[in-house]
This record gives structure tokens, C-alpha cells and sequence, in this order.
């Protein structure tokens, strides 16, 4: 195979290089954010209340993942983590929320905003790490 592309085939090449680096892409976005999410899920389970929350069910047990949702027009790849159990306490336990009696305030428990941040940076980094190793240019 020669290194030479004739002028009349440049676009025919250039097409399909593009869509294989396309391609290749949305494979390593797939990749990043399978894994990633894992990771994130796990440290959300460690991370949650333990006590005192949800009679019937854990709190902490209830993490979920799903994939997030997709439009006719544009094809996009995205996964969510939401509590399947109790996500009705998400809110109340990561920001400050009055008690039930109404005599004061029941001190925030932060704990999904420092998982946010700290995997979407990772998966922020990783991605790009991919990124670069197969662009020839960099």
C-alpha cells in the first residue's frame, strides 16, 4: 500500500479517516464513562448516612446507575447515578433542611458533591489521556 492518495480520492480518504477516529471516540467515551461511573458509585455507597435513615431500606444500598437519555436528533452517551431507593432524601440529607417539629435545622451531610466533583474531574483527565494517544499530532 502506498503512502500517495490521488487528488480525486482525498475526500473519499479523508471521510473515512474521520469516521474512524469518530468512531474510535465514542469508544473510549463509552469506555471512560463505564468506568468511571463504577468507581463513582462505589465511593457514593462508602460515603452515604448510615444511620438513622429509611426504616425499611438502606440509604446507602440504594445507588444506582442508569443510562442517561438520548434525542432523535443528536446521539449522545451518558450514564446517571441516582438512589432507586430513597431518592427522595438526596436533598434533604446534602443540604441543611428543617425538622420535622419545627424547632430548628438538621445540619447537611455533603456527600454526592464531593463525589461529583471529584470523578468528573477524573473522568475529565482520563478522557483527555485517550484523546491524545491516538491523535498522531500531539
Amino acid at each position: 500500500m502506498s503512502n500517495s492518495i490521488k487528488p480525486e480520492e482525498l475526500e473519499k480518504a479523508l471521510t473515512e479517516y474521520l469516521e474512524n477516529y469518530v468512531e474510535d471516540i465514542e469508544e473510549d467515551v463509552e469506555d471512560t464513562t463505564n468506568t468511571v461511573i463504577k468507581e463513582a458509585k462505589q465511593e457514593l455507597v462508602q460515603t452515604s448516612p448510615r444511620s438513622g435513615i429509611a426504616r425499611d431500606t438502606k440509604y446507602y444500598k440504594g445507588w444506582s446507575v442508569k443510562t442517561g437519555g438520548r434525542t432523535r436528533k443528536k446521539k449522545y452517551y451518558s450514564k446517571v447515578i441516582w438512589n432507586k431507593t430513597n431518592y427522595q432524601l438526596t436533598h434533604l440529607l446534602e443540604f441543611k433542611h428543617h425538622k420535622r417539629d419545627g424547632t430548628g435545622y438538621v445540619q447537611p451531610q455533603p456527600h454526592i458533591r464531593k463525589v461529583e466533583e471529584k470523578y468528573g474531574t477524573k473522568f475529565a483527565d482520563t478522557l483527555e489521556t485517550k484523546i491524545r494517544r491516538r491523535s498522531k499530532w500531539h
